[in-house]
């Protein structure tokens, strides 16, 4: 570059303008303005004089040929983020150990590079780990499938319907009269409510922990509220879990905001933006207009991070994300039931188009599962039939369906709760996080609560929180699916009572909402 060049820009990336760099020279204004467009240039004094003050040889200046003037001048300088505060969610070299879990339970062939993912895991949050850590999502992404791999799990919606059971529930029963289904409904809201509130203030709590907070205060089973006059400081003490400052029962003016029940409020302000056809790229859209980026997890976030950044559906799903089978979209399940009575082929297809945005394979499985289970129960009160109905709309050779059969048998030939419950914590680690948060582990706990239940609202939703792994969402889950089985008459008033009628919500411009007008509203959206 030429002098004027060089000149203009060691003054632009000093950040000075003319006049303080004619000042620091001791020149006037115009004089710089003419060495800059090259009507003038610096006497041998003025450029002794800039080299000095701002350590440049006066070569670079003259020549443009010192390295050292490069290295100040230049253009191509890297800015990098803080990696250490990113958060683990969005940080995929974070989770590499969950990522090779999850390969490997999806039957990828990913054995000779084990170490590798915990050695990058294990690295200081840098530029180094992120640049090593995408290699390793491109090996994960392509690895071969394991030639004996039994399960046949396909994330498209087509292929997930070629692979259901040959022979599919087919409601028995028709729609009960508008004035009873409208019951329906709202107990489905109801119960979704009151069993996320059993669990709230005791998610993340493992159950060698739980147990000793329910024994002390004569709670064990569960069988009731934790209330906050259980928690002792004793207790806080003497446990891991933080329990002070939770959203206890009787602490509550109503129920409180979770993204159990966020989800189920933004479902309907879904359909009400874009009618029953929505389609997965409008779900990215509502996510985005209504709820910052901090009211979501895991699986969600990523997809969120992923919307802004460009990945649609389904590819928002897939993107780094090593969560896409965990249970955040079976929580998302319900309003697509709620509007689907007696329909639950629709409910599951609407489900899919919900849960292709952020999950894959048996993370889309549990959502539509669950959809077509409340859709069923609008019409069937047999629980067995109501959880197989469910399964018709799933692969019948995914590790999900297979799970749920196996519950399935152990109720139909032991019917021994504990050992049911037993079984699953044997199956699955409660306290390895993938396990806590898959949506297998959790969809067996689910069945396993309405089918020892017995259909006793009360007794299933603390059987679904009692046995631990994710409290609110199973809680939240069997409560939906057994007010809409029963009516409002299933949920009794020491479940209802605390949450006075009203949820607080925390999506943009909705704030706190009747549950009769979020009834009321559900109505609106079935199937005319």
């Amino acid at each position: 570059m030429s002098i004027e060049q060089n000149l203009l820009k060691l003054r632009t990336t000093l950040n000075l303008t003319q006049e303080t760099f004619a000042a620091q020279m001791g020149v006037s204004r115009q004089a710089v303005q003419k060495w800059e467009n090259g009507t003038a240039r610096p006497d041998i004094k003025n450029l002794i004089q800039i080299a000095k003050r701002y350590h440049i040889s006066i070569d670079a200046l003259l020549l443009d040929t010192d390295k050292r003037v490069a290295e100040e001048l230049s253009y191509d300088k890297k800015i990098q983020p803080e990696y250490a505060s990113v958060h683990k969610w969005e940080s995929y070299a974070s989770q590499l150990s969950v990522e090779y879990r999850q390969c490997t339970e999806e039957g990828k062939n990913l054995e000779i590079y084990q170490e590798l993912f915990r050695v990058v895991e294990q690295m200081p949050p840098s530029e180094e780990r992120k640049k090593i850590a995408d290699i390793l999502f491109c090996l994960a992404l392509n690895a071969p499938t394991v030639p004996d791999y039994p399960y046949e799990e396909p994330s498209d919606l087509d292929a997930i319907r070629r692979c259901r059971p040959a022979n599919r529930y087919v409601p028995a029963h028709p729609l009960p009269d508008a004035e009873t289904l409208k019951d329906k409904v709202y107990a489905a809201w109801l119960g979704r409510i009151c069993g996320c509130l059993l669990g709230k203030p005791i998610e993340g709590i493992r159950t060698n922990e739980l147990n000793q907070v329910l024994q002390q205060s004569s709670n064990l089973p569960l069988g009731r509220y934790i209330e906050s006059k259980d928690i002792t400081e004793a207790l806080c003490d003497r446990i891991s879990f933080r329990l002070r400052g939770k959203c206890f029962a009787d602490t509550v003016e109503c129920a409180p905001v979770d993204d159990d029940t966020n989800y189920t409020v933004l479902s309907q302000i879904l359909i009400d933006t874009y009618g029953r056809e929505f389609t997965p790229y409008d779900v990215s859209r509502i996510w985005l207009e209504y709820q910052p980026k901090s009211a979501y997890c895991t699986a969600e976030r990523v997809a969120y991070r992923n919307f802004i950044d460009g990945y649609l559906p389904p590819n928002s799903a897939k993107y780094k994300n090593p969560y896409r089978e965990w249970i955040g979209a079976q929580i998302r399940a319900d309003y697509f039931g709620y509007i689907n009575p007696g329909d639950p082929e629709t409910a599951a297809e609407m489900a899919w188009r919900d849960a292709s945005i952020s999950h894959v394979k048996n993370g889309i499985y549990g959502e539509m599962f669950v959809a077509a289970m409340i859709a069923t129960a609008a019409v069937e009160t047999d629980i067995e039939t109501i959880i197989r109905s469910g399964l018709s709309q799933i692969p019948e050779k995914s590790r999900l369906a297979e799970t749920v059969r196996k519950i399935l048998k152990q109720f139909r030939e032991y019917q021994d709760e504990k050992d049911c419950f037993r079984f699953i914590h044997q199956t699955f680690d409660e306290h390895n996080g993938h396990d806590w948060c898959h949506t297998i582990s959790n969809a067996a706990i689910v069945t396993a609560a309405l089918l020892y239940g017995c259909g006793d609202y009360g007794k299933s939703i603390c059987l679904a929180v009692g046995t631990g792994f994710d409290t609110d969402c199973n809680g939240a889950t069997v409560g939906s699916i057994l007010g809409m089985r029963r009516g409002s008459n299933c949920i009794g008033e020491q479940w209802s009572r605390p949450v006075n009628g009203m949820l607080d919500t925390s999506i943009f411009g909705v704030g706190r909402v009747s549950i009769r007008d979020l009834a009321e509203h559900t109505m609106i959206h079935m199937k005319k």
